[in-house]
C-alpha cells in the first residue's frame, strides 16, 4: 500500500490529491493520510490550515487508518523518528526535488512532499477537472456575483474579447518567516512581464490567422484589435484596487466577494479566464489547471522558491503548456 500525506493550504491538497489519484491510475493501492489536520497536528503547524479538500463535492477518496499508517512507518513517536533518523527513511518518501518519477515505481511507502510539478499528473488533468466540483457559494450574495461574472466572462469571449485572470497572493507571504522563502518573486516586474507577454502571444495569433485567409487587409487587421479585462483575485484586495494593468484603456476589476470558505470560488473563476497570470502560488496554478479551454494561456513566474535553483529547460520540459516569466519580467 502507498499513503499519500494531505498538508498545507488548498493548492498544496489537490497537489497531494493529485499525485494520489496518478497513482491509482497506475493501478497502485493507494490511501490518503489526514492526519496533519487533526487538532493536535494544527497547534504545532507553523500556518493552520483546514481541510479544504473535503469542500470539493463528493471527491472520492479512500483514508488510511493509524495502525495502516504505523504498519509502514513505524509510527511518529520519538523512538520511531530516532530510528528513522539513525538507519534512514525506510518506507517513507519524502520529495526532495522539484520531480522524482521513481515515486511511481514504489509498491509500498509513506509518500510526503508538495508534489506541485505540472510533470506528475499533466496526463490525468482532464479527469481531476471532472472530479474537483466545487460547492455552491455559501453567501447568496456572493453566489449572484459569481454567476453573474461567468456569464460577462462567456459574452466578452463571445464578443472577441481577452479575459485574464491575474493572482496577487500576498497575506501570509509578507509575513517574516515566509517573505525569505517566498518574497521578492511575484513582483511588479514580473506581472508587467506576463502581460506584455501575453499581449504578444495572442497579436501573434491573430495576425497568423489573417495571413492565413490572404483576404484581408493591414487597416482590417488593425481593426481586429482586442479590448482586454484583467480579472485581478488577491487575498488583499484593497492593495489590489492600487494597480493597474495592461495599457490605459484595458478595463480593470477586482474580485472582492468571496471570502472565508468561499474563496475557493475565486480559483473556478480563474478558470474560466482565457488566460491565467500567476503567482508563485499553487492556488493560481490550479486555476490555470481546471481551465478547460484548448487555446488558453498559462504564465507562471520561473521561481516558486527562493531556496531552489530552476533551470529554465528544464523548467519547460517539466511544466510543459505553460509560459515562464522571471521576477525581473524576461519571457524565459
Amino acid at each position: 500500500m502507498l499513503i499519500v500525506r494531505v498538508s498545507g493550504g488548498l493548492g498544496n491538497q489537490m497537489q497531494n490529491y493529485a499525485l494520489y489519484q496518478k497513482l491509482r491510475s497506475l493501478g497502485k493501492e493507494a490511501k490518503l493520510d489526514l492526519s496533519w489536520f487533526d487538532k493536535k497536528e494544527q497547534e504545532k503547524a507553523l500556518a493552520k490550515r483546514d481541510l479544504e479538500l473535503g469542500w470539493f463535492l463528493d471527491l472520492p477518496m479512500e483514508i488510511c487508518t493509524p495502525e495502516e499508517k504505523r504498519a509502514i512507518t513505524g509510527g511518529d513517536g520519538v523512538l520511531s523518528k530516532v530510528r528513522r533518523k539513525l538507519f534512514g527513511p525506510g518506507k517513507v518518501f519524502t520529495e526532495t526535488e522539484m520531480y522524482q518519477p521513481e515515486v511511481f515505481e514504489l509498491e509500498e511507502g509513506y509518500i510526503e512532499g508538495p508534489f506541485s510539478c505540472e510533470k506528475y499528473y499533466a496526463d490525468i488533468l482532464p479527469q481531476l477537472r471532472e472530479l474537483f466540483r466545487f460547492p455552491e457559494t455559501e453567501d447568496p450574495a456572493a453566489s449572484k456575483k459569481n454567476q453573474a461574472l461567468i456569464r460577462k466572462l462567456e459574452e466578452e469571449e463571445r464578443s472577441g474579447d481577452v479575459t485574464v485572470s491575474v493572482h496577487l497572493r500576498r497575506g501570509d507571504y509578507l509575513q517574516p518567516e515566509n517573505a525569505a522563502l517566498l518574497g521578492g518573486i511575484s513582483t511588479p516586474e514580473y506581472y508587467r512581464g506576463a502581460v506584455r507577454l501575453a499581449k504578444q502571444r495572442l497579436l501573434s495569433k491573430d495576425q497568423s490567422a489573417v495571413r492565413e485567409t490572404f483576404l484581408k487587409s493591414d487597416d482590417e487587421i488593425a481593426d481586429q484589435k482586442r479590448k482586454w479585462h484583467f480579472y485581478l483575485f488577491s487575498d488583499d484586495p484593497d492593495y489590489a484596487r492600487t494597480l493597474h494593468f495592461g495599457a490605459e484603456e484595458d478595463e480593470n476589476t477586482v474580485i472582492d466577494w468571496n471570502r472565508g470558505r468561499d474563496c475557493m470560488q475565486d480559483m473556478a473563476l480563474m478558470s474560466f479566464c482565457r488566460v491565467n497570470i500567476c503567482a508563485n502560488s499553487s492556488f493560481s496554478f490550479w486555476g490555470a489547471r481546471l481551465n478547460g479551454r484548448r487555446d488558453k494561456l498559462m504564465i507562471r513566474p520561473l521561481s516558486h522558491k527562493n531556496t531552489l535553483t530552476y533551470d529554465p529547460a528544464r523548467m519547460h520540459e517539466l511544466w510543459a503548456g505553460w509560459e515562464l516569466v522571471d521576477r525581473d519580467g524576461s519571457t524565459v
